[in-house]
């Protein structure tokens, strides 16, 4: 791994010697990146943040890589012996080797030329061990003249972050739709349980808090189907187009055969090309969408937060409905005191998301011509956001929902003095009659059935008649249930997740 202190220093008094048009550098030999990765370590030591930390990223562009190789070998444009090195060489990658060479900042300008040139010259050396070679044997293979054969930045850099995209969000989804089902779970075990709702934070009429943790799940099920409904704007890629889009130092046959090498390697069956390619190189609109649907997103899961935090609020003084499983002590001088604190962590992420939309909006904004040079920043924000979103998503989950009880006989004892039951009373008693108890239960909190008996308005049976929770609670407690997920498809869903978090650095 590079040392961010002294970027250029090797892990042994070993180096070797790469030219470019600006000059010579000494490389550490072991490195399988070269001089233009070396620059920009140098240029853009500010993040402090490698692109290795996105291991979809890596493995996206390693993909397109791979994907080029063998379209140039296909169409004739690149001999069989190179495209086998390159392609043995982007296998590895893809399959996890190799990330911690990829060194250059998540931040950098040229438009991502720097992450291009360190994935080219990774690959190179890489097949160059493979036959045998020094590293830095570029007269037999090539950063440029082979690896980079067809392509440009400017086509295969947004190319590379859309389906890096597109891997993350799946996972995120996959995420989100645990989570859901873990709403869901908990709306199936509160479905008996009767509790005052509220509006604008006053007491409304009566739900049961089986039907509340359902919403939850809906809601999150709702913001699951925006995050698919952008997916496919993410598969329409520019490769082919090179530098501008006029497709310059690319045979006309190439474009075509990359994007079907890609399908398969990716196993994305909707990738396409785009119909203007001068206008797909420059265009950042896709970027805009996903990030705005990410805002609505953690924009909504935060809301729930807030209210798990309410509902669970006291334990004493507070609304004390629902009690959160305890996770660490609270303070260092009040014993005894237990904060929200997954909810509050998740919260804080959507606010880091919710500022993030706006680099992504003026990153996108600032673009000029027929290229935007700022789509380094968009993509380590996008990936940031679907990463730490994805993983709030799974800490609420594992370390709060599926842990949430309810305080039955506290919300019994709620139900039963509210006057939001008397609105159940208004067909049979009349609104008039209604709102004078109501007055009555509220200055008395007094229990709202035995004042509707004493008054002599109904019997005991007509009373519980009418107050049965499925009347109270509009609909039957199971009606609009969400499907949940089994035993073991969830631990298969859980255990592939497992798997690539122990990759993922970000």
């Amino acid at each position: 791994m590079i040392d961010l202190d002294n970027p250029l220093r090797a892990e042994s008094d070993n180096y070797r010697t790469e030219r470019d048009s600006l000059g010579e550098l000494q490389i550490p030999a072991e490195a399988y990146w070269g001089i233009n990765t070396a620059r920009a370590v140098e240029n853009f030591a500010i993040s402090r943040r490698p692109v290795s930390v996105y291991p979809d990223f890596v493995i996206a562009y390693a993909q397109v890589k791979q994907a080029a190789a063998r379209a140039n070998r296909e169409i004739g444009v690149l001999d069989e012996e190179r495209a086998d090195l390159i392609d043995r060489a982007c296998q590895d990658i893809i399959d996890g080797k190799l990330h911690e060479q990829f060194v250059v900042g998540v931040v950098q300008g040229g438009a991502g030329t720097s992450t291009n040139m360190n994935a080219n010259e990774v690959i190179a050396n890489r097949g160059l061990e493979f036959a045998g070679r020094p590293f830095g044997d570029y007269e037999f293979l090539s950063p440029n003249d082979h690896v980079n054969r067809s392509q440009s930045t400017n086509d295969t850099y947004p190319s590379a972050v859309k389906i890096a995209l597109v891997h993350t969000v799946t996972r995120l989804i996959a995420e989100y739709e645990l989570l859901q089902n873990a709403f869901a779970m908990k709306g199936l075990e509160f479905k008996h349980i009767l509790k005052i709702g509220r509006t604008q934070l006053q007491d409304a009429v009566p739900m049961t808090l089986g039907q509340e943790f359902n919403a939850f799940a809906t809601t999150l099920g709702e913001d699951v189907q925006r995050l698919r409904d952008v997916l496919p704007l993410l598969l329409e890629l520019n490769l082919g187009a090179t530098a501008i889009g006029t497709g310059i130092a690319a045979d006309s046959a190439y474009a075509p055969a990359v994007i079907r090498h890609l399908r398969e390697i990716t196993g994305y069956e909707q990738l396409v090309t785009a119909r203007d390619l001068i206008e797909a190189t420059s265009d950042t609109g896709v970027f805009m969408s996903l990030s705005s649907v990410m805002k609505r997103t953690a924009m909504k899961l935060s809301k729930v937060c807030n209210d798990l935090r309410l509902l669970s609020s006291g334990p004493q003084a507070g609304l004390g409905e629902i009690n959160l499983p305890p996770r660490q002590a609270g303070s260092s001088i009040m014993p005894g005191k237990v904060n929200p604190v997954i909810p509050e962590a998740v919260s804080q992420v959507a606010y880091v998301i919710a500022g993030a939309d706006v680099t992504v909006s003026m990153a996108s904004e600032g673009g000029q011509l027929q290229l935007n040079a700022f789509e380094p920043v968009i993509a380590h924000t996008l990936m940031q956001n679907s990463t730490w979103l994805r993983r709030a998503a799974r800490t609420l989950r594992v370390n709060c929902v599926t842990g949430i009880t309810a305080n039955e006989e506290r919300l019994q004892n709620m139900v039963a003095t509210s006057v939001g039951v008397i609105t159940a009373l208004i067909p049979v008693i009349g609104y008039a009659p209604a709102s004078k108890l109501a007055k009555e239960a509220l200055a008395s909190n007094a229990n709202v059935a035995d004042l509707v008996v004493e008054r002599g308005l109904l019997t005991r049976e007509e009373v519980e008649a009418a107050l049965q929770p499925k009347k109270l609670s509009g609909v039957q407690p199971e009606t609009g249930a969400i499907q949940v997920i089994s035993p073991e498809d969830l631990a298969q869903r859980e255990a592939r997740l497992d798997s690539h978090d122990r990759l993922d650095l970000s």
